[in-house]
């Protein structure tokens, strides 16, 4: 009868000692990521596409850097950790191509065409690009080197306008922005950036087409990944969401 009690006692306080632990952690699974290098002007539709790649590869996340092409070229070979590049021209993409950091061949996704941006109802009457030749206007260009800014430049030689005193952005964003708070009269972006705004269409006989690849680069950390992004940005699921957002099929 001792030795039950006593039996009985032990059990009992060690289940008291057990209940009184704290309940130990649950390890969590590590989340899995692939980081997408875009050039700015994709913003809106790479948040769409990323959401989606999300929804269909529970437990990972897609983190997004957008900047002007040659900022991310540079951030890349630098060291940056990128998986994915996507670029607004294929100068910038054939640097990586050329520096030996592009695992597969970039493969063109996406069109986008070029359009003048004014100040709300267009006070100054802007309707052409020569007239942004005229004098006392303040114009906001990207510079040569970022996609749109050259872009623009060859839109002035087709249409034979010498390019005129200009900002130089670091991206389409600034130029919108510039526009936007009034710092300039006029400026070059992507059709789709225009949208919202007080946009000049110009001619299909001086419009200029860009032309976005994209790829996955060779030291990816994660490049089953990086080709699952690529492969979805590819697909008819992926150029829809490109295409709500204005772009043109490739």
């Amino acid at each position: 009868m001792i030795r039950f009690r006593t039996t009985a006692l032990l059990a009992a306080t060690a289940a008291a000692i057990a209940l009184a632990r704290p309940p130990r952690a649950v390890a969590q699974p590590e989340t899995a990521r692939v980081a997408v290098f875009a050039a700015a002007s994709l913003a809106a539709p790479f948040r769409g596409i990323a959401d989606r790649f999300e929804r269909s590869h529970p437990g990972t996340r897609v983190d997004l850097n957008f900047a002007g092409s040659p900022t991310l070229v540079r951030q890349i070979v630098e060291g940056g950790r990128a998986d994915v590049f996507a670029s607004a021209d294929e100068a910038n993409m054939q640097k990586l191509v050329d520096a030996n950091a592009v695992a597969d061949r970039p493969r063109v996704f996406a069109r986008n065409r070029l359009t003048m941006l004014v100040e709300e109802g267009n006070p100054k009457k802007i309707a052409s690009l020569a007239d942004l030749a005229r004098p006392g206007l303040t114009i906001a260009l990207a510079a040569p080197g970022v996609p749109v800014g050259a872009y623009a430049r060859a839109a002035f030689a087709k249409a034979g306008v010498p390019v005129p005193p200009s900002s130089e952005e670091v991206d389409v964003r600034a130029v919108l922005q510039k526009v936007v708070l009034g710092e300039a009269d006029a400026g070059i972006v992507y059709a789709t950036d225009a949208v919202g705004g007080t946009a000049v269409a110009i001619p299909d006989s001086q419009n200029v087409i860009a032309r976005y690849p994209i790829a996955v680069l060779r030291e990816a950390p994660s490049r089953e990944l990086g080709l699952a992004f690529v492969q979805l940005a590819l697909s008819p699921e992926g150029r829809q969401i490109l295409e709500r957002a204005g772009f043109l099929a490739p």
